[in-house]
């Protein structure tokens, strides 16, 4: 796939998912948009790495959280970039706990880290897609939006927003040559899997068909896939990398 000319956006990319997105297209020709915000050092470690592979890139900092900082985020990628194209809306974080102890900061946390910031980064990103008539956002969200998890309440809600997100989006915006899609990924080996006891991930293993975690790289090409320009008939679907672990 070749994604020269196109500019790319990852929330979230200075680490696990995000990082191996951001790799994934600049090393196919995209100039990319490395976010974060509090992990600075991940995010300058992806960019050597990129630019390594003699790809481009450029770092910058928000809380997508925040409407407006989402709102100066794209406008800075836009001029320093030179564009937008392809938005991937990965940032995100847990606050697992059963619902009876859940505080109500876990919840607001959660809710507004996972999906706030997809509404707040995706309107921001619109406006120029639509002038353009072209555009692409990929949204990650997960397995467990689709079937849930005890102990992550906050986490499933949030992202089984992104779910519905994202067919309304599509519909929204389909007539403009813009697709959304997203992503669900399993169990990946990343900081928020690494919370999980032995016997978790043995159950994990056991009940994933193809009888192991997946990597970030696997996620990183179904995002490339969705992000072609010969995916333009693709949209309001969510494509789960996850081994099997659940059909729908």
């Amino acid at each position: 796939m070749d994604f020269a000319g196109k500019v790319a956006l990852v929330t979230g990319s200075s680490s696990g998912i995000g990082a191996a997105i951001a790799r994934e297209l600049a090393s196919q020709g995209a100039a990319v948009a490395i976010h974060y915000r509090g992990n600075a050092q991940g995010a300058e470690a992806v960019a050597a790495a990129i630019r390594e592979e003699q790809g481009t890139c450029a770092i910058f900092q928000a809380d997508v959280s925040d409407v407006q900082q989402a709102a100066d985020l794209v406008k800075a990628v836009q001029e320093t970039l030179g564009g937008l194209d392809i938005l991937v809306n990965n940032a995100g974080t847990t606050r697992d706990t059963l619902l009876l102890s859940m505080k109500e900061e876990d919840w607001d946390t959660v809710i507004a880290t996972n999906l706030k910031s997809v509404y707040a980064v995706s309107r921001a990103a619109l406006r120029g897609m639509i002038r353009k008539r072209w555009g692409r956002i990929i949204n990650i969200t997960s397995v467990v939006g689709l079937a849930g998890q005890a102990g992550q309440s906050n986490y499933a809600a949030s992202k089984a927003g992104i779910v519905g997100f994202t067919k309304s989006l599509a519909r929204e915006v389909a007539s403009r040559n813009i697709t959304v899609n997203a992503v669900a990924p399993g169990f990946i080996p990343t900081a928020l899997t690494n919370v999980l006891s032995q016997e978790q991930h043995d159950d994990i293993i056991r009940n994933t068909p193809v009888g192991r975690m997946g990597t970030p790289e696997e996620v990183a090409w179904a995002v490339a896939f969705l992000a072609h320009e010969r995916s333009a008939f693709i949209t309001g679907q969510v494509l789960s990398v996850d081994g099997g672990l659940v059909m729908m």
